[in-house]
C-alpha cells in the first residue's frame, strides 16, 4: 500500500506534486525511499528546486505558556533548477536517511499515542508560493529500543503517553533540537516509590543512552520529587543481558542514588525540570550494521488530510 495524494500547487492548470513513498516504514539509521512525481500544468513551470522533508510535531515552552508546533527535523534536495514543461511527467527517485535520533512512532505495528511524523514534499517555483504534499511515516524502533520497552511492559509499567520535547538534555550528545519522552505508569511492585517514568532514548550509531525520569512518591518526613538515572548501551548488548534484570536495576538506581544526587547533578532542559547524569550502566562498544528487517505488513490506513490531522492512537 503507498500513500497517494495530488496536489495542483496554483489551482487549476498549475503543476502538481505526488510523493510516493516505496515503504512507509522505517527504524532510525535507515533510510525511507520513494519517488516524487511531478506532472506539468498548462503552462510551463520553471522549478527551483525540490525538497523533501522529515517534519513531526514538538511540544515548546515558552514564557508561562506551551504549545505544540510541526517541526521539520531533517530535509534534502532532490532536485535543483529544472523546467517543467505543459503535461510532462517527471519521476526523481530519492534515497533519504533516516536521522539516529529520530523518534520512535511506532511499536509492534500501533502508534505511540501523542506521536505524529511526515514526510513533506515542497515544490518551489519561480515568483510563487511553495506547494507540499505530506505522506505519513511509521518509524519502529531498533532492537535494543524494542528489549528496552518489552522490559518495561515485563516489569508491569503501563504506557501512557509519548511526547517530543523541544530543547537539550544537558550532558548529552544530541543532534536534533528536541528528544522523546515516553511516559509510562509504575507497576504495583513499584508503586510504593514511583508514580510514573519517563523514558528518553538519544541513539547514535554506536548505542543509546538511555535517561530515566522516575517521579518519585514523598515518604512519611519527605516531600515527592524526581530523580535521574542516565546509561549507556551498545547496539551490541541486544541479546546478551536479561533486559527486565536490567532496566530494574537502572530503576532502583535511579530512586535510591540518584534521587541523594539530584542536586549535584541536576540539570535544566526544555521541559523545566531537571536531568541527572549517571555513572553507572554499561559502557557503549561496537558499532551497529544493518538493522534487522522491517515491521511487515503493519501499514496505517489513514493517509494526511492536509496537515496533521488527530492520528495519536487511542487513549
Amino acid at each position: 500500500m503507498v500513500f497517494k495524494k495530488m496536489l495542483s500547487a496554483f489551482g487549476v492548470g498549475g503543476p502538481s506534486v505526488d510523493t510516493v513513498l516505496t515503504n512507509p516504514n522505517t527504524r532510525p539509521g535507515l533510510t525511507l525511499d520513494g519517488q516524487v512525481n511531478l506532472v506539468g500544468g498548462d503552462a510551463e513551470a520553471a522549478i527551483e528546486q525540490v525538497v523533501i522533508g522529515l517534519v513531526t510535531r514538538v511540544e515548546v515552552e515558552g514564557h508561562d505558556t506551551e504549545y505544540a508546533g510541526t517541526m521539520e527535523f531533517h530535509r534534502m534536495v532532490v532536485s535543483g533548477p529544472l523546467q517543467l514543461a505543459p503535461k510532462q511527467q517527471l519521476s526523481i527517485p530519492f534515497e533519504l536517511p533516516v536521522p539516529w535520533e529520530t523518534p520512535i512512532t511506532d511499536v509492534y505495528g500501533q502508534r505511540l499515542h501523542g506521536m505524529t511524523m511526515g514526510l513533506r514534499t515542497e515544490l518551489a517555483i519561480a515568483r510563487a508560493v511553495d506547494k507540499s504534499d505530506l505522506d505519513q511515516v511509521a518509524v519502529h524502533p531498533l532492537p535494543v529500543h524494542e528489549r528496552i520497552l518489552e522490559a518495561f511492559q515485563r516489569l508491569g509499567f503501563r504506557f501512557k503517553h509519548a511526547d517530543l520535547e523541544r530543547g537539550h538534555i544537558r550532558g548529552v550528545q544530541q543532534t536534533l533540537p528536541f528528544y522523546q519522552e515516553i511516559e509510562f505508569f509504575a507497576s504495583p511492585q513499584y508503586a510504593s516509590t514511583i508514580r510514573e517514568v519517563e523514558l528518553t532514548f538519544v541513539t547514535s550509531q554506536r548505542g543509546v543512552e538511555v535517561i530515566l525520569e522516575c517521579d518519585k512518591r514523598g515518604g512519611f518526613l519527605s516531600a515527592g520529587h524526581d530523580a535521574f538515572g542516565r546509561f549507556q548501551v551498545s547496539h551490541t548488548d541486544v541479546d546478551r543481558v536479561d533486559w527486565a534484570q536490567v532496566v530494574d536495576g537502572w530503576l532502583r538506581e535511579t530512586t535510591t542514588r540518584y534521587g541523594s544526587l539530584r542536586s549535584q547533578y541536576g540539570a535544566s532542559h526544555g521541559h523545566g525540570h531537571s536531568r541527572g547524569h549517571g555513572m553507572g550502566g554499561m559502557v557503549a562498544g561496537a558499532a551497529l550494521g544493518v538493522a534487522g528487517g522491517m515491521v511487515a505488513g503493519e501499514m496505517i490506513e489513514d493517509a494526511f488530510e492536509g496537515d496533521f490531522g488527530d492520528f495519536g492512537g487511542e487513549e
